[in-house]
């Protein structure tokens, strides 16, 4: 019988979990005082660790919430009317958006239609019984 070795893993998941802990805590502190943006991402690249898992820390994810929404709020003056986009410039980016998502989307329906009738073939061709094709009954 194969000893418990069960401690063990416990004991190093349990580090585990602390050193990521530290490394986003040390990347959130460090980003914090940085001007960059803080973002789940930035933290991760920062720390070397899994986005997710800083999704599944309340904490963690509260406290870059915060930052996010904090950098948000001092992050600099609006621009310039000169600078900004115009109703009209982005009407036209919207209707020419709209234009492309109807063209994909007829581009889809006629793409799910070929693979109906591809698929609807190859069914019939997998349903003759053998023979059937070289002119036996």
């Amino acid at each position: 019988m194969r000893p418990d070795n069960t401690a063990h893993l416990r004991a190093a998941a349990r580090r585990r979990q602390e050193r990521t802990r530290s490394k986003a805590v040390r990347a959130l502190r460090e980003l914090g005082q940085s001007s960059c943006p803080v973002t789940f991402e930035a933290i991760a690249r920062q720390a070397g660790i899994s986005r997710s898992w800083l999704y599944t820390q309340p904490d963690i994810r509260e406290h870059i919430e915060q930052l996010r929404a904090t950098t948000r709020r001092n992050a600099g003056p609006p621009l310039p009317a000169s600078q900004r986009a115009s109703t009209q410039s982005l009407l036209v980016r919207l209707e020419s958006a709209t234009a492309r998502n109807k063209k994909l989307a007829a581009e889809n329906r006629q793409l799910r239609h070929q693979l109906a009738v591809a698929l609807g073939d190859q069914r019939s061709s997998l349903a003759r019984p053998r023979g059937f094709d070289r002119g036996h009954p």
